[in-house]
């Protein structure tokens, strides 16, 4: 133990000597590394993607990185300049080191690098987010992508940051890291007026509403009840909560995904499923066991999907003989095993949209058309029973309406790539349960940052679908799904994802939204009673945490008229 403490008193001495290594947008961290942006150091709180374009920098992402304070590389020198008073002694070596602190301290100051000027704002030029202007004498930061949008004229909610004036020697710029952190809280306390001030992002997303009315006709009876839990099962892997066998799983979930089949390579449409290896799940059943037990979860009207993705299953149906491939395993599953229907998780870089591909009704990338096909044949194959759900990320759907990968210059293609998808099988679309977790801030129909676990984030993310909303850099309106196929995305507990809500505040989200109660900051126009239910990762994590999800949101379910 001993050992340990000297190494790491080493190690510290080490560390403040060296930098952490600078934020990069674009790049993915693990939960735990440490990086510097702005003169901070941050550490990461969950594994994510920092999407180009998004904008999740650390300042403005509290969820997701944890902010340590200064970056600890210019004070490391003060201890060494003390050693060499101690040469003379006699004259009061009390004196001569205190000169030396006093002195080092003050490049807490000098870290203004803001003070200098940049290019100068052109209303014709695209910025990302980052990226850094000087307009009539100030300095401007760009929160996310933009065109044309006045720095002067951004406000608070805008695109644009102010940064301080160009050319001052004085520090006023240092504290700008600070206030970054508290933007995506302090919209709660005036939530009606701050949506005038965000004139320049999409002030029409009120008016499009009258379109949801095109959302397809309602299918025949899907066979589930009226409120669903659905929730992810750990078939192929323990992932550190233990393996329930199938049989085991409780009866409060109403559909249950199979997670995972995954893809034998990243381009060859082929999927496989295989089940937990036994020295990773020694309680694992033999397979004859596994598929009884799924005949006994649908005969009591449970539905049995398999789910495909993951955070490491990568799935790119780049041409037809791989979209033919995905039907083709797909279908050698669900027959195997005897299914109910197939859950699309694709995450990653699975789907993404080519530039130019900017008509969300008829895109033209072939990762989307060919998934598209693939979906359809699948449901043309098994008919009106056959259950589709997806899992897709809040990046993947509602950053859409902030930009869209197939129109937007310098952001993140894949930037609302699942739109096309989702509009073009919105007739046979069983559930979508978008995970709002892991999720950086995300601007709601309201024109402000929303971010993840609490309520509000819940409301607003889940309305943008209720509702619908015009596409960035388009003319699209992507309408409405009905209120029976949106569920709610959520981790089971703080292990599963980041961004855990408690249940206080999920069932607080419900009201507002099925009720139209207890809503907090955001307020949708209306409320939606017959909105499916919820959506959790993961039913291993559930059981893990005391069954408190499925416990919980089941008994609120259950007294729902």
């Amino acid at each position: 133990m001993t050992r340990i403490l000297a190494s790491a008193v080493f190690a510290l001495g080490v560390m403040a000597a060296h930098a952490a290594p600078a934020w990069q947008e674009g790049s993915t961290y693990a939960a735990g590394t440490v990086v510097s942006y702005n003169g901070h150091d941050y550490k990461s709180l969950v594994t994510h993607t920092a999407y180009a374009g998004a904008n999740w920098n650390p300042a403005a992402t509290p969820t997701l990185w944890q902010d340590l304070g200064v970056s600890s590389t210019t004070p490391t020198p003060t201890p060494v300049t003390p050693t060499p008073t101690p040469v003379t002694p006699t004259p009061t070596p009390v004196v001569t080191p205190t000169p030396t602190p006093v002195v080092t301290p003050t490049p807490s100051v000098t870290p203004t690098p803001t003070t200098s000027c940049y290019q100068t704002w052109a209303s014709g030029s695209v910025y990302t987010g980052g990226q850094r202007v000087t307009y009539n004498g100030v300095n401007y930061e760009a929160k996310w992508w933009t065109q044309g949008d006045n720095p002067a004229q951004s406000g608070d909610w805008g695109v644009w940051k102010n940064i301080g004036n160009c050319g001052s020697t004085t520090p006023t710029p240092t504290p700008t890291p600070v206030t970054p952190t508290p933007t995506p809280v302090t919209p709660t306390p005036t939530p009606v007026t701050p949506t005038p001030t965000p004139v320049t992002p999409t002030p029409t997303p009120v008016t499009p509403t009258p379109t949801p009315v095109t959302p397809t006709p309602t299918p025949g009876s899907d066979g589930l009840p009226k409120h669903v839990l659905v929730g992810y099962l750990h078939a192929s892997f323990a992932n550190g909560s233990g393996y329930i066998r199938m049989a085991d799983v409780s009866d409060a979930w109403d559909v249950i995904n199979l997670s995972f089949a995954e893809p034998t390579s990243s381009t060859s449409g082929q999927v496989a499923f295989k089940m937990c290896p036994s020295t990773e799940c020694p309680n694992v059943e033999s397979e004859a066991e596994f598929i009884a037990a799924i005949k006994a979860k649908q005969a009591k009207g449970k539905k049995v999907l398999i789910s495909i993705g993951g955070a490491n299953g990568q799935v790119r149906l780049e041409s037809p003989a791989a979209a033919t491939a995905f039907v083709n395993s797909v279908s050698a599953i669900i027959d195997k095993y005897g299914l109910d229907g197939l859950d699309v998780d694709f995450e990653g870089h699975s789907l993404q949209l080519n530039a130019g591909d900017n008509d969300v009704a008829n895109p033209t990338s072939p990762v989307i058309v060919n998934l598209i096909s693939a979906l359809k044949q699948l449901k043309a194959k098994y008919g009106s029973k056959f259950v589709l759900t997806m899992a897709p990320e809040t990046f993947f759907v509602q950053l859409g309406y902030s930009f869209y990968g197939g129109t937007c210059a310098g952001c993140d293609t894949r930037a609302g790539a699942y739109l096309p998808v989702i509009y073009a099988m919105r007739n046979d679309l069983t559930l979508l349960h978008v995970q709002d977790y892991n999720s950086g801030p995300i601007t709601g129909l309201d024109n402000q940052y929303h971010t993840m676990g609490n309520a509000d984030f819940h409301v607003a993310m889940t309305d943008m679908l209720l509702k619908g909303f015009k596409v960035a850099g388009t003319s699209f309106q992507f309408p409405a799904l009905r209120p029976e196929q949106v569920a709610i995305g959520l981790p089971a507990n703080g292990n599963a994802g980041g961004g855990f809500t408690s249940v206080a505040d999920v069932q607080t989200a419900l009201n507002c939204l099925m009720k139209g109660t207890s809503c907090g900051s955001y307020k949708p126009s209306a409320s939606y009673p017959n909105m499916r239910g919820l959506m959790t990762w993961s039913v291993n994590w559930d059981k893990f945490n005391n069954f408190e999800f499925s416990t919980q949101h089941r008994a609120y379910f259950n007294a729902m008229p």
